[in-house]
């Protein structure tokens, strides 16, 4: 078998301060498409001089750019990166190791990708969920970005994903400037795509209740009080960016009448996830024998078809943390570890598996089933809660025989 090409794609205007070191960071890949919207500093010459192949086009949108790169690109697989991200030397011999995989390329068609956020200085963990999975490397061919979303461009799941462990590092703002000019232009422009309930009820709900107990659980059970001031900062900043995309399209929205959004009962940040041909399931286990029984029945899933992870100590499964290593595998299962055997630690663990794709069907052993029970809660009453086309919770049960797999979960 050939060796498969990755395209790197990129999407910039007037970021000669940032570009270079995004471009460098991508020598790895086999082509580096950058479409640029009309910069007037150096970012087209440095581009091209890196080796990039240079596309011009006026500025449509961020889903319609990153299409037009994606229409440029000629490799294999693409991943795509922005200019103030870089990909870690870790994940990029991660992603050139699961290139050259001979099966798994062609059974996960999307990777999503940890992110690590640095801001003001300094590097944010629990206040930004790290890692935050974002999917940005696919099989090309196999996804194009939404064009009627303004913002959070993300190309939605159909396929199974993969996780990888290697880190993107972004500078999500470097001074108060800075981030409080990007927070407006992004509540702007999420605005622009939520057409939220009028009632008082509702308002009160979007503009104070939602963003505040958002907020409280970001500082409190995701743990953001231990980034310290830049951490509770950047919550501060989000809960602001949460109430004002409310007030801006609730003025929107009176503006234009009952005919002038799309929809008139969008929920908050949600997405409509639609039907997949795998079945997304998670298996929890916290014991050496747990893990046994739930491995063997996540392996006959994954060989009828299922998108299958197992969540695990490190202790009960040798999962290999090492992000240049191949990744810990039995029967197509994507082992990830649990920082703990608590509810918390699973429920932190059951929403980056979400970041990855949405998962339908949790699989407990009977040592993990009542932490996994109180972790769904947790899950469910976090910053998810409340968004009306947000996928339904998924439902839990025990590793039952294998023969009852086809009723279960299909």
């Amino acid at each position: 078998m050939s060796r498969r090409r990755l395209s790197a794609c990129l999407i910039t205007q007037d970021e000669e301060e940032r570009l270079p070191a995004a471009l460098a960071s991508l020598a790895f890949c086999d082509e580096i498409v950058v479409v640029d919207s009309g910069s007037t500093d150096r970012t087209v010459e440095l581009a091209r001089a890196a080796g990039a192949t240079v596309v011009h086009n006026p500025w449509p949108g961020f889903a319609r750019q990153r299409n037009v790169a994606l229409r440029h690109a000629t490799g294999d697989w693409v991943v795509e990166i922005d200019a103030d991200e870089r990909v870690t030397p870790e994940l990029a011999a991660e992603l050139r190791a699961f290139l050259d995989h001979p099966t798994l390329p062609d059974r996960f068609p999307l990777l999503s990708l940890p992110r690590r956020n640095r801001f003001l200085g300094g590097w944010l963990r629990d206040s930004m969920k790290y890692p935050s999975y974002c999917r940005r490397m696919f099989a090309l061919g196999v996804y194009e970005h939404d064009e009627t979303r303004t913002v959070h461009e993300e190309v939605v799941p159909t396929t199974p994903a993969w996780a990888a462990r290697g880190d993107i590092t972004h500078e999500l703002a470097g001074t108060w400037r800075e981030a409080l000019r990007d927070t407006w232009a992004y509540a702007k422009l999420d605005a622009a795509q939520f057409r939220p309930q009028l009632s008082v009820t509702a308002l009160v709900r979007g503009v104070v209740l939602r963003p505040l107990v958002k907020a409280a659980y970001r500082l409190t059970l995701d743990g953001g009080w231990r980034d310290g001031w830049r951490g509770a900062a950047r919550i501060a900043l989000d809960t602001g960016t949460d109430a004002a995309v409310w007030l801006l399209a609730a003025r929107a929205a009176r503006r234009t009448g009952p005919d002038g959004a799309a929809d008139a009962t969008a929920g908050h940040y949600s997405e409509r996830f639609p039907a997949v041909s795998a079945v997304r399931v998670v298996g929890v286990a916290t014991s050496a024998g747990g893990a046994q029984r739930v491995t063997a029945w996540l392996a006959q899933a994954a060989a009828a078809g299922a998108d299958a992870t197992l969540l695990v100590p490190p202790s009960v499964a040798p999962v290999d943390l090492d992000a240049a290593a191949p990744p810990w595998v039995r029967d197509a299962v994507r082992v990830q570890a649990l920082a703990g055997r608590g509810p918390v630690a699973i429920g932190r663990a059951l929403d980056r598996e979400e970041q990855v794709r949405p998962v339908e069907l949790v699989v407990a052993a009977d040592d993990a089933r009542r932490a996994t029970r109180l972790a769904l809660r947790l899950v469910a009453r976090g910053p998810a809660a409340g968004d009306l086309d947000a996928p339904a919770a998924p439902q839990v049960m025990s590793a039952r025989p294998a023969a009852d797999i086809q009723t279960t979960w299909r």
